[in-house]
């Protein structure tokens, strides 16, 4: 098996939906240029493309695509729900590894409406949903509410996390406070507002104790990154940009996510610990060896699930961990330096690539204000309610 590298990445400015006129294909020709620019590579090299997204027809893939070039490679449309980016990384990783391609084009965008995500469930009639199971779990345990639906099963999970653990209200904040404090130093954030504990428990509820400043919006944007082998990146001198993908894993739910009628286990938390356990086994990495992380903070409470997940506390320990400092500079690891989702933005197929090119800046020392000292090994989490995490380790090449 051959090794992988990322030797470019690109993305846009993540934006509130309908603030700026373009399509999904103008934005999808933006970050995938960038990212080819990045690499120094021209897009006529590309052998594949792995292009991820969730609300957008059948083969919008080719259409996004068809923007950087017409040379009839073969493109592999994806939807992994809010875990498409990273699937689309994954894929490409996959192709470069089996020696099946030399230089593959990971591409994940999202155009999407405004207002709260509806998790799938049209008319509240969640028999034919994809994610009938999780909300049957939710409904089982805490009845159903008019809130959103993926901010009440969030919203639930962190009442759970409370009720077992101890965790408090403004344990939750401070994730908020923390990444909308990170985003301040990222020009392609959708948000670069700084707030206090105090003001994120004061903002409107959406689902107690999580507020609006808690949840990660609804936004537009794409983000994409160059894979390609080892033979390419001697044969084009691309070692100093390249960072290699060192472990890699997704996984789904188990039985485990189900049986205990908990929400913590129906919103990933098991799913994302094994897939973390898998890419540390793979990699040769453990949580100590790393610097940096990007993780999927949909909800405030998903970042501290996902701390004990990697192995970062031990369980129920994670409300005390982030008011610690422990991840944010300064601290032990610095976890979304980006903003996160809460700050950053959250366009479904984007997500994971934009995960991925923070990683790549700062494992270059290319992050600018952002950049965390030193850094030598990223690791990404990304998940999609339904049934899929995908965990990433990096490391400079």
């Amino acid at each position: 098996m051959g090794k992988a590298y990322v030797v470019g990445v690109g993305m846009t400015k993540f934006e509130k939906p309908e603030t700026r006129d373009w399509q999904y294909w103008d934005m999808a020709k933006e970050a995938g240029t960038a990212a080819l620019t990045d690499a120094g590579v021209p897009y006529a090299r590309v052998e594949q493309a792995a292009v991820g997204y969730c609300f957008q027809a059948s083969t919008a893939g080719q259409r996004a695509v068809y923007e950087l070039g017409l040379t009839g490679i073969p493109v592999y449309n994806l939807n992994n729900n809010c875990a498409t980016g990273s699937t689309a990384l994954m894929t490409a990783r996959q192709f470069v590894e089996g020696g099946i391609a030399d230089c593959v084009l990971a591409l994940g965008f999202e155009k999407m409406a405004r207002g709260a995500l509806g998790g799938g469930s049209g008319a509240g009639d969640f028999k034919t949903s994809p994610v009938a199971r999780h909300y049957g779990i939710m409904a089982a345990a805490h009845g159903f509410e008019t809130s959103p639906p993926t901010a009440q099963i969030f919203g639930n999970a962190a009442r759970e996390h409370m009720e077992r653990y101890g965790t408090t209200e403004v344990q939750f904040a401070a994730v908020g406070a923390k990444n909308h404090q990170h985003s301040v130093n990222n020009p392609n954030a959708q948000f670069q507002d700084v707030y206090t504990v105090d003001e994120i428990l004061a903002a409107k509820t959406v689902h107690r104790p999580l507020t609006k400043l808690q949840c990660s919006p609804t936004s537009d944007g794409a983000a994409a990154a160059v894979v390609v082998s080892e033979r390419f990146v001697d044969e084009h001198g691309l070692r100093g940009r390249a960072v290699e993908i060192a472990g890699q894993a997704m996984t789904t739910d188990t039985g485990e996510s189900f049986a205990s009628g908990s929400c913590i286990d129906a919103v990933g938390r098991p799913m994302s610990r094994a897939a973390a356990r898998l890419a540390y086994e793979r990699s040769g990495l453990g949580i100590e060896d790393v610097d940096v992380v990007e993780l999927h903070d949909c909800f405030s409470v998903n970042e501290l699930l996902t701390y004990e997940a990697l192995g970062m506390c031990e369980e129920g320990a994670s409300g005390k961990l982030v008011e610690s400092g422990a991840t944010t500079y300064g601290g032990r690891w610095v976890v979304n330096p980006s903003g996160g989702l809460i700050s950053k933005g959250h366009p479904l197929g984007a997500t994971g690539l934009a995960q991925a090119a923070e990683l790549v800046w700062q494992l270059r020392g290319e992050a600018g204000a952002r950049q965390v000292a030193g850094a030598r090994v990223g690791l990404a989490h990304n998940i999609g309610l339904g049934g899929a995490a995908v965990v990433t380790l990096l490391r400079k090449a």
